[in-house]
């Protein structure tokens, strides 16, 4: 690709990240200016571009991040599920978490929720923002986001100050399927941001692992869906042990 990582800077901050902008001023070869930027970056030119992102129908031009970029070559899980969860889904999630983050690094999307415990339970984590680098959304999640740039990494495809706006967390959830080679949905709705996720796993033959909804749960019926699907089934630690 005969493209500067300059110009994908570039082209990323004019259009607020948007893929299909950037990949139109590529094309077009539209002049840009060499910049100073206060956050690190990677672009689709560089050696240390991950790997696991090639694999998508729509690889990311860019990704800023904040953290260990390190961890991008480490093996990752995916652990996602409902914003508004169950208190037993989080209990499942501390759990699942301490079995898997000896073997992987855990993946998730810094929402609230399952995301968010996913994270803070986990010694070595990766959060992918549906927003600017810079931006923390929600704000509950403040001291995490604070931590996982210390300690762990976030990254976005979107430059610093661009919002969080909704279309832009089911188009990042691609990226967390990317980076994992097993997901593993705690729990959800028929509805959600999970199920696109599960999707795009399965266009990449990620295995799917889900915990089994109670009988007679309306609410959450996510789970039970994917495993009458195809999906593996959780039930006890050993499963947990053997992803």
């Amino acid at each position: 690709m005969r493209i500067k990582r300059e110009a994908i800077l570039w082209y990323a901050i004019q259009y607020d990240g948007d893929w299909k902008k950037i990949g139109n001023a590529i094309k077009a070869h539209e002049n840009y200016s060499i910049i100073a930027y206060p956050y690190p970056y990677l672009t689709i030119v560089d050696e240390m571009y991950p790997e696991a992102f090639k694999h998508l129908r729509y690889p990311p031009w860019i990704i800023f991040y904040q953290g260990n970029v390190c961890l991008l070559k480490e093996k990752g899980v995916g652990i996602v599920g409902a914003r508004n969860c169950s208190v037993q889904a989080l209990q499942n999630t501390d759990t699942i978490v301490q079995r898997l983050q000896s073997k992987y690094v855990i993946v998730s999307g810094l929402a609230k929720g399952i995301d968010a415990r996913a994270h803070l339970n986990a010694s070595k984590t990766i959060g992918v923002l549906g927003c600017g680098i810079n931006v923390i959304y929600p704000k509950e999640n403040t001291f995490l986001f604070e931590r996982m740039k210390k300690s762990g990494l976030i990254i976005s495809e979107y430059p610093m100050h661009v919002k969080p706006l909704a279309y832009h967390f089911p188009w990042r959830n691609r990226l967390i399927a990317a980076l994992s080679s097993n997901l593993v949905v705690i729990e959800a709705t028929y509805k959600s941001g999970t199920m696109i996720t599960v999707n795009e796993c399965l266009e990449l033959s990620v295995p799917i692992y889900c915990v089994p909804t109670a009988f007679q749960d309306e609410k959450y019926q996510g789970c039970n869906y994917l495993i009458s699907n195809g999906a593996n089934i959780l039930v006890d630690i050993k499963d947990i042990d053997d992803i």
